[in-house]
């Protein structure tokens, strides 16, 4: 209450904390009462606590949202203070959204996304980045900015177009289309869809897997998933130290478990 006795209105929490637990780091977006709407504060914040995350002993990344819904895209209630000026609209697409999307591409362990709910512009430009997506039965995805009078930033659209296929891109985009995951998994963005109450758990069994994997081999896959992502005609560029790793100890280690029929210890 204030000192006036009427109801003070609520503070809006939005935040991104990264938790870890053991090689597997959680990052998870959350502003309360808003679908995980990304402000810009949120931006610079997920910019920074991914680029910290290349941390010894660290497997896997798990992007998530809070309170059962992914992202529900930027938060509007900002927008009047910097979008009708073009310094400030290039500052927040260039500097803000897409240095941290960029950090999520550059990321250099497995990216995996657990989606629920809704997954709306700025969120399936977070889940374009992630290498592996996973999302619940009743979650929703477009981006649906036409309805707003802009489009989507260069960038960001070739980042959600390459993901999602130009059909679906196309139609999100021109039609402010909305589609549920099977269409997504269809077109093969999700690796899978399940019920809702089985997404976390499946989620955190695929980042354990990988976990337990050679990171080695899997910062290399990224590296060139990363070169074809950005166009690279061949892999040429890859070939002077594509084979550095083979006096490595994950290298034998890997080896040396298949032929005495153990698991490897990564």
């Amino acid at each position: 209450m204030t000192a006036a006795g009427t109801v003070a209105p609520r503070r809006e929490r939005a935040s991104v904390s990264v938790r870890r637990d053991g090689a597997v780091a959680f990052v998870t977006l959350a502003n309360a009462g808003r679908l995980n709407a990304m402000t810009r504060a949120m931006w610079r914040a997920l910019r920074t606590a991914v680029a910290g995350l290349d941390e010894a002993g660290l497997r896997c990344v798990v992007i998530r949202g809070e309170g059962g819904a992914f992202c529900a895209g930027g938060d509007i209630s900002e927008y009047p203070s910097f979008r009708f000026e073009e310094p400030s609209l290039r500052e927040f697409h260039e500097n803000e959204v897409w240095a941290a999307l960029q950090t999520l591409l550059d990321c250099p362990v497995p990216l995996v996304a657990q989606i629920e709910g809704a997954c709306m512009g700025a969120g399936i430009e977070i889940a374009s980045c992630c290498d592996i997506r996973i999302a619940g039965a009743s979650a929703k995805f477009g981006a649906p900015i036409a309805k707003l009078g802009f489009p989507m930033a260069p960038r960001e659209a070739a980042l959600v177009h390459g993901a999602i296929g130009d059909v679906l891109a196309r139609d999100m985009l021109l039609a402010a289309g909305v589609h549920g995951a099977q269409r997504l998994y269809d077109a093969g963005f999700l690796l899978q869809v399940l019920p809702d109450n089985e997404v976390a758990t499946a989620v955190q069994a695929h980042a354990d897997r990988i976990a337990a994997l050679a990171p080695q081999a899997a910062r290399l896959h990224k590296r060139t998933f990363s070169m074809l992502k950005a166009g690279a005609p061949s892999t040429e560029s890859l070939l002077a130290t594509a084979y550095d790793y083979a006096d490595s100890a994950e290298h034998r280690e890997g080896i040396d478990a298949f032929l005495a029929k153990r698991t490897p210890n990564f």
